[in-house]
């Protein structure tokens, strides 16, 4: 039996459906991470399992036990909040213990308790400070802590270092999965950041209008998403359109060029159009690959580790990103210049629709 598990969870704001048939069954100790955009239900799914809001339908169970009627202070859950929410008038060693005051703790088992955790979380020199004494870094922590200090069965935390600048992000994410493996919690990690999802979680929770798009490890929402909405929300994407020119072989037309896909084509006959996609660090620039296309170097952009070439194919019409590995004696191709992109036929992915958005439009609304 799952930990945690949530079951036929529906929620609606009067006629809008904020939630819709969420299914999840989290192991005992196991990270798991809602991944969206801004306005997708992955937040309002954790205040249910926190007790914020209520269920319009469906349940919420913890280690066998249904708390789905039950008010926050009743489920023995702990939640780091996106602004931290510490209180202003404590100390840091006030509100790392306040939850177990609150829960008429000894005196002594509380010190005991928050000294173990300023430990935990490398703060153990800052118990007399106040939080407008410490960086955005040192209060997320601080909320970490007492987050855990009641023990909770479960961890929940909300986009909770969106507010910082990317190397604390960094940082701080690598801290969190440790504290968590050290502790063995089960965990819910909501956040909008596809790279922290990716590195953070044992599973990713891909979800778009309130439903879910696919549950599974980093490795199979990166490498094998299951909609076009997963292909094109986690990583870099070339997306485009192919004619189907031989199902069972997987043959396709892109740009007037022939390619072929590593499977039969099953979703659509030959003569019609599907959607396919790429991952940029899939394609090379050369003849290797099994797959071809030529065209014209449009551009090419250093992202620090990472050099991508954007190429423009034969007819004009279609753009392909390429990403090389950055490399002091890399040598690049000019705008300008005519080239041959090669890549496997495992590169290449057939989807079942058309993507109603790329990341980057989704981005942009949010």
């Amino acid at each position: 039996m799952a930990f945690l598990e949530l079951s036929g969870i529906q929620k609606r704001f009067g006629e809008t459906s904020a939630v819709i048939d969420f299914n999840l069954a989290a192991e005992r100790g196991e990270f798991v991470s809602f991944l969206g955009p801004s306005g997708c239900g992955k937040t309002t799914t954790l205040r249910m399992i926190a007790g914020f809001e209520q269920p319009t339908a469906g349940t919420v169970a913890v280690d066998g036990k249904d708390i789905t009627r039950r008010a926050p202070n009743q489920r023995n859950v702990g939640m780091v909040f996106q602004s931290y929410a510490l209180f202003p008038n404590m100390t840091v060693a006030g509100n790392v213990g306040f939850g177990l005051r609150v829960r008429k703790q000894p005196k002594d088992r509380v010190a005991k308790r928050v000294t173990e955790l300023l430990e935990l979380i490398h703060l153990p020199d800052k118990a007399d400070r106040y939080p407008y004494q410490l960086s955005g870094g040192q209060q997320q922590r601080v909320a970490l802590a007492r987050a855990l200090a009641i023990e909770p069965q479960v961890l929940l935390l909300d986009e909770p270092l969106s507010a910082l600048d990317a190397k604390i992000r960094v940082i701080l994410r690598n801290e969190i999965r440790a504290i968590q493996r050290s502790l063995g919690i089960t965990t819910v990690y909501v956040t909008h950041d596809q790279e922290e999802a990716l590195s953070l979680s044992d599973r990713i929770v891909v979800m778009s209008e309130g439903r879910i798009e696919q549950i599974g490890s980093p490795f199979e929402v990166y490498n094998f998403p299951a909609t076009s909405f997963v292909a094109s929300f986690v990583g870099t994407l070339n997306v485009m359109t192919a004619r189907v020119a031989g199902a069972a072989e997987g043959r396709l037309v892109m740009d007037g060029q022939p390619i072929r896909a590593a499977r039969p084509v099953t979703i659509a006959p030959d003569g019609a159009n599907v959607t396919i996609a790429f991952r940029p660090e899939m394609l090379s620039m050369g003849e290797a690959g099994a797959n071809r296309l030529r065209g014209t170097v449009q551009d090419v952009t250093f992202l620090g580790s990472i050099v991508r070439i954007r190429v423009h194919l034969a007819s004009g019409a279609t753009v392909v990103s390429v990403d090389t590995f950055n490399d002091p004696n890399l040598t690049v191709p000019e705008a300008g210049a005519e080239v041959t992109i090669s890549f496997p036929p495992e590169a290449v992915l057939v989807l079942e629709a058309p993507p109603a958005a790329t990341a980057e439009d989704l981005i942009a609304e949010a």
